[in-house]
């Protein structure tokens, strides 16, 4: 069988041993080293070159989004490999500069759950497929941040505007998008705008509307699976 090769970053030592022991007990997980801090996360990775890093969102030296840097190097150095962001911060803006380069083999849990091995084990089978997995309760505090009375909004997407959506989870431009579906790159603007104003979302960077958009519609993925 083979094993899917986990890199672990965090600063707190009992937490760190804790998680390494989650990982180890899964038949199918190896553990290939651990790290307290940005610079020896990744001194670690590029070394060992792993299928997945699980790392802290706040890490020595800065204490501040060392988490996403680690992530968006692992993107341009190690583009297989999944990450896994642990955080006790349910701020949706986290998890928006995360998935701003596309949401594959992406995965953000807020670490009071992850005392579940299931669910830490599962996100991290998640990503290494190329899978994503977003804490709903950070898709939650957007969705109230963002002025709805509680309902996501995709119930009045159209069957091809959802098209789209999933397109834009997987990171993709809106020429890339218009290629995957044979339609014009005007037309899945349009879409994309009509997917924007029914989301609430119309007055944001244009890169923030698509990644909240799509953190809503992987909660919604998330929920039915």
């Amino acid at each position: 069988m083979t094993r899917i090769r986990v890199v672990l970053a965090e600063d707190h030592v009992l937490l760190r041993e804790g998680i390494s022991r989650l990982v180890a007990a899964n038949a199918d997980m190896e553990l290939a080293g651990t790290a307290g801090d940005l610079p020896g996360l990744l001194a670690l990775a590029e070394r060992e070159r792993p299928d997945v890093v699980v790392t802290d969102i706040r890490m020595p030296p800065t204490g501040t989004d060392e988490g996403i840097q680690a992530a968006a190097w692992v993107r341009e150095h190690l583009p297989s490999a999944g990450v896994v962001v642990l955080s006790q911060y349910v701020q949706p803006g986290y998890a928006v500069a995360l998935l701003e380069g596309g949401s594959a083999g992406r995965a953000y849990l807020l670490k009071d759950r992850i005392g579940n091995v299931a669910e830490l084990a599962g996100a991290i089978r998640s990503v290494a497929a190329g899978g994503s997995v977003i804490d709903p309760a950070v898709v939650d505090q957007l969705v109230r941040s963002r002025g709805h009375d509680g309902q996501l909004g995709l119930a009045s997407l159209t069957p091809r505007e959802l098209e789209i959506l999933a397109q834009m989870a997987q990171g993709k431009s809106n020429s890339a998008i218009a290629a995957a579906l044979f339609v014009t790159e005007r037309g899945v603007e349009k879409h994309t705008n009509s997917i924007f104003a029914k989301l609430n979302l119309s007055e944001e960077r244009d890169v923030n509307r698509r990644v909240k958009a799509v953190l809503v519609y992987l909660n919604q993925q998330q929920a039915v699976s």
